[in-house]
């Protein structure tokens, strides 16, 4: 059995390329559909020789810089890029592309938006809002601003009342952030962060000093809201595959629960005074 996927992959994506798409000229008949070897290597900047093993399975280990070569020269997406490094048995190097995703597609705005029964934002890793649904900003109302939610629940002096397991909730965010160092610990963002609440509370000098690490995936949360009081909220978060490093966050409570009728409740509240405007961090 042919086990060599790296080869495959790369004559696939390779035959269906054409010169003139890579702004290559073409000189004399083609016996093979795309591009040649010897184009692929040029456009990658390695050697010929070496993409010809690569092809042939007789060297199946390529570096991250070669395989990023050629994820530019064929001209490949971000999941066939990823793929390509799987095939590699390498990991990719995100940093880069992991700040370049602070813009919300409109499709997942409206897809947020059209659950206008549950809360939904979508955050990046250092754990900024970066947009939300109607009824997300109506949960959120008691923060001004909610813009992170490490922030939020540190430095802002609605946590403690909001947060009814306050440590639970500062440790998950902590470990946030330590999980977000892992992916790109030189983001500027991240680390600002980190060093406002470092020296503004001794809680989370002490828990970022512990090093536990956690990404967000389902979990129940409990509130205290002003305007309905307690709250037990599900959430589940879903990676944003086309934006590496958002998460889209959906809230939801037991159907027929006290949570169920009060989360009714501070949406039809909310819904009476809410700016025509769109929200500012939206």
């Amino acid at each position: 059995m042919d086990d060599n996927h790296l080869g495959d992959f790369l004559r696939a994506r390779r035959a269906g390329l054409r010169p003139e798409a890579v702004g290559m000229a073409s000189h004399g008949p083609r016996r093979v559909a795309g591009l040649r070897r010897e184009e692929v290597a040029v456009l990658a900047g390695v050697n010929a020789d070496y993409y010809a093993r690569l092809e042939q399975g007789r060297e199946r280990n390529p570096s991250p810089q070669v395989i990023d070569a050629l994820s530019r020269a064929l001209h490949l997406d971000t999941e066939d890029r990823v793929h390509l490094y799987r095939l590699a048995g390498a990991t990719p190097n995100d940093r880069p592309s992991a700040r370049a995703t602070e813009q919300v597609s409109p499709a997942l705005r409206q897809l947020m938006d059209g659950y206008p029964n549950t809360p939904a934002f979508v955050m990046n890793r250092t754990l900024d809002l970066l947009a939300t649904n109607a009824l997300a900003d109506a949960l959120y109302a008691p923060f001004d601003p909610a813009d992170n939610l490490a922030r939020m629940t540190f430095l802002d002096s609605a946590g403690r009342i909001f947060y009814t397991d306050w440590d639970r909730a500062a440790r998950a965010a902590v470990a946030n952030l330590r999980e977000a160092t892992g992916f790109d610990p030189d983001n500027p963002r991240l680390r600002a962060l980190v060093r406002t609440l470092t020296e503004h509370n001794s809680d989370f000098n002490r828990l970022w000093n512990a090093h536990t690490v956690r990404g967000k995936t389902r979990d129940a949360k409990h509130f205290r809201h002003p305007d309905v009081g307690p709250l037990t909220l599900t959430y589940q978060a879903f990676d944003v595959r086309d934006a590496p490093g958002q998460q889209l966050v959906i809230y939801h409570a037991e159907p027929g629960s006290p949570s169920a009728q009060s989360l009714d409740l501070l949406g039809s509240i909310h819904a009476t005074h809410r700016r025509p405007a769109s929200r500012a961090h939206r």
